[in-house]
């Protein structure tokens, strides 16, 4: 059996989305840009996806830029408040500890140009309170930046509670929502949301294109120079088969929130109470403000790197909150800042369902996990240290 349980890394692209593609590859493949017939008839269909798209987020097409995914639409509005901010004396940023590294490099590189970031602690539930971001607010504050869904952990944030919490400061908001696009109801105006990242490929969609959504009054600072397209604020032909297919993937994952999310919800449970009834095992984050897919589990006495490679010989597609496969020893940042140890952060393992995947092969999950995490245990000394009593259990 072989089983895809990484949706959080990428998701496959649905019928629709390839299908609603297929066109402008041999057919409309003009240049939005150009004059003749060919490229006007790619024009329309930059438009109509720009209007499908600002309708599914509750804003105007104008608000919408196409981008090359959520990594860069997080870079322009970061920089872009920033900029503004520093042209008003305003040179601190409001963020949490947990955000990708998409916003937290940014945030870096906006430090060493003499910005202030606030890092928010996440509570041990995986959550930042509206309060601990108005507490953090100052006079000087320019922007706060708090994903709407953890990308690891899968925790879903108060973000209109933060966004009404902005707007009353007079501080600008903007939220990394590349995993809760298409899986929650978004709704930028009622949220008051003022910039939104979001990408393709979380919600089977193609790779390479994302949006960023900016409120109407805020001038994007360009991160790509050239050409007038996108009003002049992301240079380059756009990339017209992608940005259908996009359009076509979140319209489909918006019409199905609602059932696919009932059915996320059941099999998310179902697979979290089989994992913890392993022992010396915990859940990372909220039980119920979590994403409908979203499972994120460490085991004491085991290397999430070793779980990956063995759960991927019995056909089990998985990731882990460890960074260890990505060549660094270091545990997951997102782990460290909820508080987990290091020996238990390395041991987690993140399973992200999808609406194709089923009760059978969450059964199996469960078995097969159980399975190889009872074989590392067996192999580990750290583990019969733990047994014997020479060390003690961190996860009872």
């Amino acid at each position: 059996m072989k089983i895809y349980a990484d949706n959080a890394a990428t998701t496959k692209m649905s019928r629709t989305a390839i299908e609603a593609m297929l066109p402008y590859m041999s057919e409309i493949y003009g240049n939005p840009s150009s004059l003749h017939s060919e490229g006007q008839a790619a024009a329309e269909a930059l438009s109509d996806a720009r209007e499908r798209i600002a309708k599914r987020l509750g804003c105007t097409a104008r608000e919408i830029i196409f981008t090359s995914g959520g990594s860069e639409a997080d870079n322009q509005a970061i920089i872009t408040a920033a900029k503004m901010g520093e042209k008003k004396g305003k040179k601190h940023i409001v963020s949490t500890a947990f955000e990708h590294h998409a916003v937290l490099h940014a945030l870096e590189a906006l430090e060493k140009q003499g910005f202030e970031v606030t890092l928010l602690d996440i509570h041990d539930n995986g959550i930042v309170t509206a309060d601990d971001v108005k507490n953090a607010i100052r006079p000087d504050t320019c922007l706060v930046t708090v994903m709407y869904a953890n990308n690891e952990i899968g925790t879903v944030q108060p973000i209109g509670e933060i966004g009404a919490v902005c707007r009353e400061a007079g501080v600008l908001f903007h939220t990394d929502a590349v995993q809760a696009a298409g899986h929650l109801e978004i709704d930028v105006i009622k949220e008051n949301i003022d910039m939104l990242s979001l990408s393709a490929h979380k919600f089977h969609g193609p790779k390479g294109i994302g949006v960023l959504y900016a409120k109407k009054g805020i001038i994007l600072q360009n991160l790509i120079y050239g050409g007038a397209q996108e009003r002049g604020k992301r240079a380059g032909t756009e990339n017209i088969p992608a940005i259908m297919g996009m359009a076509a993937a979140f319209d489909e994952a918006c019409d199905k929130i609602e059932a696919n999310s009932a059915k996320l919800c059941k099999l998310r449970d179902r697979l979290i109470e089989g994992l913890l009834s392993i022992p010396h095992s915990i859940l990372n984050g909220d039980a119920e403000k979590r994403l409908p897919g979203n499972v994120n589990v460490c085991f004491e006495g085991i290397e999430g790197e070793s779980l990956l490679l063995l759960l991927d010989d019995k056909g089990v597609a998985a990731s882990s909150g460890s960074a260890c496969t990505s060549g660094s020893l270091d545990p997951s940042h997102v782990l460290l800042a909820l508080g987990r140890p290091h020996e238990v952060a390395h041991g987690s393992l993140r399973l992200s369902l999808c609406e194709e995947n089923t009760a059978e092969e969450v059964e199996y999950i469960i078995e097969a996990v159980r399975d190889v995490v009872s074989l590392l245990r067996g192999m580990s000394p750290v583990w019969r240290d733990l047994e014997s009593g020479k060390k003690e259990f961190i996860l009872k």
